[in-house]
């Protein structure tokens, strides 16, 4: 990536990058910062809202999804652009393991709280019980990749789901199988 400056908004960053503008077009999309962006007083969220949010590290990540058809319709898929810097080098221009997992784990996360405000799953916390991440081609870095993720199944306070990376051709590098369990009482 030539950009070396944060850009004033991750929206104008990427519907600037032709693929990733493609992406965006959908009148009926809805997208913003990804909650996990944002810091928080109790410190939640802290590897990507400040340690993971950088020129060098991910500089740039927007959420995107298909609004529903009907107010009572789930969320079931989800889509996240992110531009990852040389920061997350494993190997050289190679995004490392533990990022690629973590980032499979944050965009599968994402649907949680877009279903809890929309009524579809109750509003306590979940944690990951399960990540099963299958690297398949190395993840580059000093680039812009499209992380998805969709809802497998919810069967009580487990939701199952599963995530995957791409890049701008389409090609897939990495997936996941998770697990979520949301807790009985707070922490």
């Amino acid at each position: 990536m030539a950009d070396t400056q944060v850009p004033s908004s991750d929206y104008e960053h990427f519907v600037s990058i032709p693929w990733c503008a493609e992406h965006l077009r959908s009148p009926r999309i809805i997208m913003g910062s990804p909650a996990c962006r944002l810091p928080k007083a109790n410190g939640e969220d802290s590897l990507l809202a400040e340690t993971l949010k950088s020129q060098t590290t991910i500089l740039a990540m927007l959420e995107f999804y298909e609004e529903p058809r009907s107010p009572t319709d789930r969320v079931d898929a989800i889509k996240t652009l992110l531009t990852l810097g040389s920061g997350l080098n494993g190997h050289p221009d190679v995004c490392h393991g533990g990022i690629v997992s973590t980032i499979l784990d944050e965009v599968t996360g994402l649907l949680i709280p877009i279903n809890q405000q929309r009524g579809f799953m109750p509003e306590i916390p979940h944690f990951t019980a399960y990540l099963n991440t299958t690297f398949l081609r190395p993840v580059p870095t000093c680039a812009t990749i499209l992380a998805q993720a969709k809802i497998i199944k919810v069967e009580g306070r487990k939701y199952f789901a599963e995530g995957w990376i791409e890049d701008s051709d389409g090609t897939i590098l990495a997936r996941a199988e998770v697990l979520y369990v949301g807790i009985k009482s707070a922490l």
